[in-house]
């Protein structure tokens, strides 16, 4: 489990280390296992007034592909000092316009067991046309779950958090 100490440092690090004025903000910085992605804000693209949703959506998408493009080896290079001191890939995305989109990610393997009932669910999937594998069903469970469930998520995120520092004060801290 990350603590939110070490997801701060985390913060705290893209923040000073990032080149001054590559994103407007820096929206989100999210650490688990395998990964840190770095979320921040570009300016969207100026358009005349009247212009159509599609050419709004047209002149994001070209703003969010020139900004990967335009700024990939400046990223890279801040990637490449983060994976050798955090030990974790390092994955972006931006925000503009109010749409979110992520350039690169980890899909990190997950193996587990399931009984016949949970295959059900999954083969289910699978034969509405949700999913193509069993993999892609899970996933998919998984989202949703992450969707309604946020407000518990992050009560057990802070329990957990709570744990930790309850831990750490214990006899047996100095002993790392």
């Amino acid at each position: 489990m990350i603590t939110q100490e070490q997801r701060d440092k985390v913060r705290g690090w893209f923040a000073g280390r990032l080149p001054d004025g590559l994103f407007e903000e820096l929206v989100e910085v999210t650490v688990d296992r395998e990964e840190v992605t770095v979320i921040g804000r570009i300016p969207g693209p100026e358009l005349a007034d009247g212009a159509s949703d599609a050419e709004r959506e047209g002149a994001v998408q070209g703003r969010i592909q020139e900004f990967r493009e335009r700024t990939r080896e400046g990223r890279m290079a801040v990637a490449r000092e983060a994976e050798h001191q955090f030990r974790r890939k390092v994955s972006w995305g931006v925000v503009c316009s109010g749409q979110r989109a992520l350039f690169t990610h980890v899909a990190a393997p997950v193996m587990t067991r399931l009984r016949q009932p949970e295959r059900e669910v999954l083969d289910t999937l699978i034969a509405g046309g949700v999913a193509r594998s069993r993999s892609e069903a899970l996933a998919w469970c998984v989202r949703l779950v992450q969707r309604h469930t946020d407000d518990w998520l992050t009560e057990l995120r802070d329990s957990l958090e709570h744990v930790e520092r309850v831990r750490s004060q214990g006899p047996d801290a100095d002993q790392d």
